[in-house]
């Protein structure tokens, strides 16, 4: 039986975790969930799976959650706050399984802390191997932390890997792009793409932030630098195909000239599955895919000079040093100001590229020069942001 910790559990990633977790009461149970704000949705995941522990980020809505549950009689379930508290729960010994599923920079810290305590720990945002590189890794081989990769293109590279953690024998790893919404139009026509479009992902249900990624096609740019970091290949050896249908999640190609390619549904509860059960295989409560009815599979380049976002990543994972964490801080800022109205879509990479360019330039030695770095290139992109509302 293992006891999971889910962080980020209110989102998408977090919310299908917890609906594997229900399918197997014999496997696995919940012991702790974190959310940043949303009370509502974590109040009814207390009722339905009884964690033992709750942290809230917002004290405001820790104490909220803390009101509610005691008039419910749900008295049992501790309830902390503070995003110091997110790191020490993962760190407790009774915690066996973290999925790290925060989205954007504020996952980083607690799970680096989960792998500092030897942790499983299922890693489903991107930024902290995009921020930290092989600093993360070199932390998961001191604590002999098992890492294992939930973004569909991750997990479907390690599924399609030799068995010996290596990539002995790999020519090329191939990521898959659906390409998002606005694949084939012309990225100068989409001044005034609204978030709603945006964020109307043709093949995945994601969150706001990763959908307005996948329609700049800027989550393919930093699944490369985490697979670079993650897999411990040069990022050179890292292509990018668009393949609308999202059935073939990735490829790794060796040097017999084999393929071997990953398939299944677009539905995130099977590499959940896939991690939660590893080396073992469950239900995951996905819908079996038919290949008779998909007829067919297309493959195509990606448009890099339709594409500014993905020019951007492929740059900063060359340049490496502070520019992979440059790039996330500017484009998380970015997208924020565009779901709130404050910039247009086409202006997302003018912000990243303007921090890219005054941003500095000496490669973080420690994770407090990656926060500080991180914290500099906010600071440019709200400069270049205000100034684009001039």
């Amino acid at each position: 039986m293992q006891r999971i910790a889910i962080l980020g559990s209110t989102g998408s990633v977090g919310q299908s975790t917890l609906e594997v977790i229900a399918a197997h009461p014999g496997k696995f149970t919940v012991g702790t969930l974190t959310a940043n704000a949303n009370v509502a949705s974590m109040l009814e995941q207390c009722i339905r799976h009884r964690p033992q522990t709750v942290v809230m980020v917002e004290s405001a809505a820790a104490e909220k959650l803390q009101h509610q549950l005691s008039q419910l009689g749900h008295t049992d379930i501790a309830v902390k706050s503070g995003s110091e508290a997110v790191c020490e729960v993962v760190e407790e010994k009774a915690i066996d399984c973290v999925m790290a599923a925060i989205v954007g920079a504020a996952g980083l810290l607690p799970t680096l802390r989960a792998v500092q305590a030897a942790k499983r720990v299922l890693i489903a945002n991107k930024e902290p191997l995009v921020m930290t590189g092989h600093m993360f890794m070199q932390e998961a081989r001191k604590s002999k932390a098992l890492i294992l990769p939930i973004d569909s293109e991750h997990n479907a590279i390690f599924q399609c890997l030799p068995g010996d953690g290596t990539t002995r024998g790999v020519r090329k790893l191939q990521l898959t792009a659906s390409g998002g919404p606005f694949r084939g139009r012309a990225w100068q026509d989409l001044r005034q793409v609204t978030p709603d479009q945006a964020c109307a992902h043709p093949n995945w249900n994601m969150g706001k932030k990763i959908s307005v990624d996948s329609a700049t096609m800027m989550n393919k740019g930093l699944e490369l630098i985490e697979a670079a970091a993650l897999f411990n290949i040069p990022q050179q050896l890292i292509d990018i195909v668009i393949h609308p249908q999202s059935v073939v999640h990735s490829l790794v190609e060796y040097e017999d000239g084999s393929f071997l390619a990953q398939m299944g549904a677009p539905d995130m509860r099977i590499p959940i599955a896939h991690a939660l059960a590893w080396p073992e295989r469950i239900e995951s409560g996905a819908v079996s895919m038919d290949i008779c009815t998909i007829a067919r599979l297309d493959f195509e380049p990606p448009d890099m000079s339709n594409l500014p976002c993905l020019q951007l990543a492929r740059q900063a994972a060359e340049s490496g040093a502070a520019a992979p964490v440059i790039l996330n801080a500017a484009n998380e800022a970015a997208v924020e100001a565009f779901l709130s109205l404050q910039l247009p879509f086409t202006q997302i990479p003018e912000v990243i590229e303007f921090a890219l360019s005054n941003g500095p330039a000496t490669a973080p030695q420690c994770i407090d020069d990656v926060l500080q770095i991180d914290h500099e290139a906010r600071l440019l992109a709200e400069r270049a942001i205000n100034s684009a509302r001039q």
